[in-house]
C-alpha cells in the first residue's frame, strides 16, 4: 500500500492522499511514466467516487500537465482541440471521465479516433487490501473511529465499490449517535447499508 500526495498544505491528509492498490496500481505506473505515452494525451476513467480527480490533480501537479475533467459531460469540440493542443505544445493532457468509449458515447469521429489512439488509464472496484484503508478513511472524514475488526467485518459485507463504502459511513453517523463504532453498532445498523444496488443483503 502506497500514497500519492498533493503538496498543498491543506488541513485534511485525506483531501490530497491518493491511495495505491492493486486496482489502480498500472493506472499510477502510466501517469508516473507519461513520457512514454505515444501521444502527448491519455484517457483516465474510474467509478464514481474512486479518485479520479484527485489522481489526475495529482498528476498535473508533479508533471506540469493539463487535466481535462468530466470529459463526458463536456462539449467534445472542446475536449478535440484541447487533445490537438496537448500534441502542439508536446505537454501532456489527461482527460478523465467515468468510462471510456463506447460506453462513453462519443459523437464526434475525429475525437473518436483521437481517443482510440490515447492511452486508456483503468480504476478498478476497490481489492481487498483497499477495502480497510478506505472505510477507514471514510470513518474518520465522518468523525467516525473503529477498530481493525470492525472495518474488517463492514469490508466483507457490502458491495465493493466506493459508493458503498461512503454510503456505510453516512448511516453510521446518521444512525449511531457516537463517534466510536463497534461490532454492536455496525450489526445495528447493518440493514441501512449492506445491500448492494438491487436490494440484497451482502451476508450476515
Amino acid at each position: 500500500m502506497s500514497q500519492l500526495r498533493l503538496p498543498l498544505g491543506l488541513p485534511e491528509a485525506h483531501e490530497t492522499e491518493f491511495l495505491v492498490g492493486e486496482s489502480n496500481a498500472r493506472a499510477v505506473h502510466q501517469l508516473e511514466h507519461w513520457a512514454t505515452w505515444p501521444v502527448m494525451s491519455a484517457l483516465l476513467v474510474g467509478p464514481r467516487k474512486s479518485g479520479r480527480s484527485l489522481l489526475a490533480r495529482i498528476f498535473a501537479s508533479k508533471s506540469g500537465g493539463r487535466i481535462f475533467d468530466d470529459a463526458d459531460r463536456a462539449k467534445e469540440t472542446d475536449i478535440f482541440h484541447a487533445w490537438n493542443e496537448a500534441q502542439q505544445e508536446r505537454r501532456p493532457l489527461l482527460i478523465v471521465a467515468e468510462a471510456a468509449p463506447p460506453v462513453w458515447d462519443v459523437k464526434l469521429p475525429d475525437l473518436r479516433s483521437r481517443l482510440a489512439a490515447s492511452p486508456l488509464l483503468e480504476l478498478g472496484p476497490p481489492d481487498d487490501t483497499l477495502m480497510p484503508q478506505l472505510i477507514e478513511r471514510a470513518f474518520e472524514k465522518h468523525l467516525l473511529h473503529a477498530k481493525p475488526d470492525v472495518i474488517a467485518w463492514v469490508a466483507k459485507r457490502i458491495e465493493r465499490s466506493h459508493v458503498a463504502i461512503l454510503r456505510v459511513a453516512d448511516a453510521l453517523e446518521c444512525e449511531i449517535g457516537q463517534p466510536f463504532v463497534d461490532l454492536r453498532s455496525a450489526r445495528d445498523t447493518r440493514g441501512e447499508w449492506s445491500h448492494n444496488r438491487n436490494g440484497r443483503s451482502l451476508g450476515p
